[in-house]
C-alpha cells in the first residue's frame, strides 16, 4: 500500500514539475516567437493591426529590405568572424593559461586567478579611451583584429578564472599513467586532460561567443565604417531613422538573435558528452 501510495505521489510530482518547466519554457520562448512571427508580416498588417499574435500572410519582405537594402548580411558576417575568433583564441589561451595555473603554479594559483579577475573591476567605459589611444597608435582602429584584441583582454582573463577550478578536479595520477603509456606533454593535455574539462570549455565558449556578439560600445568606437560595424551597433542605427518600421527592425532582431541561439543549442550537448567521454578516459 506504502509502494502504490509513493507511485502515485512521484506521478503526481513529476507531473506538476513538468508542467510548471513547461510554462516556463513558453513564458521564455514568447518574445522570441513572436519577433519572429511579426518579421513575416506584412506593413499594412502591423500598421492595421499590431498586437495580433499570428500574421494572416507570410512575407519575407522585410527580411529583402534588411539583407539587400540595409546591407545587414554584412554587418552579420562581421559579428560572427569577430565572435568565432573572439571565442577560438580565448578557449586556447585560457586552456593552456588555466592548465599552467593549476599544474606549475599551484601554490600561487588562487591569487594569480584574482589578479585576473581583478580586471572586472573596471566598467568597460573606463577603458574605452585608453583602448581607443592604443589601437590608434597600433593602426588597429576600424579593424576587426583590434575588436578581437579588446574582446580577449576581457573574456581571457574570466575564462582563466574559470577553468582553473575545472583543471583542480583533474588527478595528476590520470595524466602520470598517460605519461607511462608514451604519451608526450602535449597528447596528456589534448586527448587525456581537455575532454575531461569539456564541460568548462563548453561554459567559456557560450559566456564568450554570447559576450562578443551582443558587445556594443567597443564595437561603435572602435568601427568607423558600416560594412564593418558589428550587428549591435547596425540594428541600433535602425532607431534612428525618422520613421520606425517594426517589420524592418523585427527582421533584423530575428537576424541578431537567432545565431546565437543555435551556437547554443549545437554547443551544449557537448557538456554530457565531455563528462562521459572524461570519465571513460
Amino acid at each position: 500500500m506504502d509502494r502504490k501510495l509513493k507511485l502515485k505521489r512521484g506521478w503526481f510530482g513529476d507531473t506538476v514539475s513538468y508542467v510548471y518547466l513547461t510554462i516556463l519554457a513558453i513564458i521564455a520562448m514568447f518574445p522570441m516567437v513572436w519577433i519572429l512571427l511579426t518579421s513575416v508580416k506584412g506593413k499594412g498588417e502591423m500598421m492595421g493591426d499590431p498586437t495580433a499574435f499570428l500574421p494572416k500572410s507570410l512575407t519575407l519582405d522585410n527580411y529583402r529590405t534588411v539583407i539587400q537594402q540595409l546591407g545587414f548580411g554584412g554587418n552579420v558576417v562581421n559579428s560572427i568572424i569577430v565572435a568565432m575568433s573572439t571565442t577560438l583564441i580565448a578557449i586556447l589561451i585560457s586552456a593552456l593559461g588555466a592548465y599552467g595555473v593549476v599544474r606549475f603554479f599551484p601554490k600561487f594559483g588562487k591569487l594569480m586567478t584574482r589578479v585576473l579577475i581583478t580586471t572586472y573591476m573596471f566598467p568597460p567605459i573606463l577603458l574605452a579611451v585608453p583602448y581607443s589611444i592604443i589601437m590608434g597608435k597600433v593602426n588597429l582602429m576600424n579593424s576587426r583584429v583590434g575588436l578581437v584584441i579588446v574582446y580577449l583582454s576581457f573574456s581571457v582573463p574570466y575564462a582563466i578564472w574559470l577553468l582553473v577550478g575545472f583543471f583542480q578536479t583533474v588527478p595528476l595520477e590520470i595524466e602520470e599513467a598517460a605519461r607511462v603509456d608514451g604519451a608526450n606533454k602535449l597528447q596528456v593535455f589534448g586527448k587525456v586532460v581537455l575532454p575531461i574539462v569539456a564541460p568548462g570549455l563548453v561554459a567559456v565558449a557560450i559566456y564568450t561567443f554570447i559576450n562578443a556578439w551582443n558587445e556594443f560600445l567597443y564595437s561603435l568606437i572602435l568601427m568607423n565604417s558600416s560594412d564593418k560595424m558589428t550587428v549591435a551597433v547596425a540594428l541600433k542605427s535602425l532607431e534612428g531613422q525618422e520613421v520606425m518600421d517594426w517589420g524592418v527592425m523585427m527582421a533584423a532582431s530575428s537576424m541578431v538573435v537567432i545565431p546565437s541561439v543555435i551556437f547554443f543549442m549545437l554547443i551544449q550537448k557537448k557538456i554530457a558528452g565531455g563528462l562521459a567521454s572524461g570519465s571513460i578516459k
